[in-house]
């Protein structure tokens, strides 16, 4: 009898371990459960996490330029001087479905000082621009877009003369903060593109464009500077633009350019045109030291510069520097 129990006994084990290699076999590799995605191995349960989307891109660049130069019983001659050159660039991306966002913020500013001068610390640089542009996607490369474009200086700017017969500088305050300073919106269409090497290209033709000249400077607004109306502190123009942007052109190995132009034409005088051009050639020698060739240039013939001769007239406005110096991007 007891042979009977052993062998009832043996073939119960055996099924019930049939039972569990079946039930084994039917366990899924993978299940999905509110979206996740659960692996099965073995005993264990692995939960992969979904893949997050990212729709902000942010970054910038610092970059900061020194010279120094100083003399002491030099008998070929000369003066000691010292130069500061300092820039900052912020951007922040956001692309969505068929929405983009681009926001840009660079702002520069640089000093020279000379010993055997008068005034001897001097502003060389002042620079800040922002520009921010939302579109929504018509066709690949084609948005509706609107761009809000402004752009300032944040300290005083002077002209320097020496009169005929004295030994004596004098400087006359011509600019100052938000003197002047410039507010443009815009709406229209936008053509951009962006290339397998990450450069891009952007073009934004404006009809509906609205353009502020701000001046703020009592004594600037009263008499009348960069087109203002004697006393006022705000111009109001309406008329078109187009703006045309490139960036991160690979020129050469190492060595990128980017660049941006930005056209306005008043509808009371259409045709003439305001014009604000900017140019950024870097060339990079590692991680954190590069040379920065940039160069700016600005016409507007509602500006009248000074000249050494005492009269004022319409001219390109022409900036160029060339610095070396540390450079970081975050």
């Amino acid at each position: 009898m007891s042979k009977y129990f052993l062998l009832f006994g043996l073939f119960l084990l055996c099924l019930s371990q049939s039972i569990l290699a079946q039930d084994r076999q039917f366990i899924p590799d993978t299940v999905l459960i509110n979206g996740d995605t659960l692996l099965m191995l073995g005993d264990s349960l692995l939960i992969e996490e979904p893949v997050k989307e990212i729709f902000w891109k942010t970054g910038g660049n610092y970059n900061l330029n020194i010279q120094q130069v100083t003399l002491s019983n030099w008998a070929a001659g000369g003066s000691s001087t010292f130069a500061l050159n300092s820039g900052l660039t912020l951007f922040a991306n956001y692309k969505k479905d068929n929405k983009v966002w681009d926001t840009q913020l660079t702002f520069s500013l640089g000093f020279n000082r000379q010993d055997n001068r008068s005034y001897k610390t001097r502003k060389t640089n002042d620079n800040f621009h922002f520009v921010s542009n939302y579109g929504r996607e018509l066709s690949e490369f084609f948005y509706l877009s609107t761009q809000l474009d402004a752009r300032a200086q944040l300290l005083a700017g002077y002209k320097y003369t020496r009169p005929s017969g004295s030994d004596v500088e004098v400087r006359t305050k011509i600019s100052d903060l938000l003197s002047p300073g410039y507010v443009q919106s815009s709406t229209g269409l936008n053509y951009r593109k962006t290339y397998k090497d990450k450069s891009k290209i952007s073009v934004i033709l404006s009809p509906f464009t609205g353009r502020f000249t701000i001046v703020l400077d009592d004594s600037l607004s009263r008499a009348g500077a960069f087109g203002v109306v004697p006393g006022e502190n705000v111009r109001a123009e309406a008329g078109v633009s187009l703006a045309a942007s490139v960036t991160d052109i690979q020129l050469m190995k190492n060595i990128t350019w980017k660049s941006d132009i930005n056209l306005f034409s008043n509808y009371e005088v259409f045709g003439n045109m305001v014009v604000n051009f900017n140019s950024v050639i870097r060339m990079k020698v590692n991680k954190y030291i590069s040379t920065r060739i940039e160069t700016v240039l600005i016409y507007d013939e509602e500006v009248f510069i000074k000249q050494d001769d005492g009269t004022s007239r319409q001219a390109v406005q022409l900036q160029n520097l060339i610095n070396f110096g540390i450079s970081l991007d975050f």
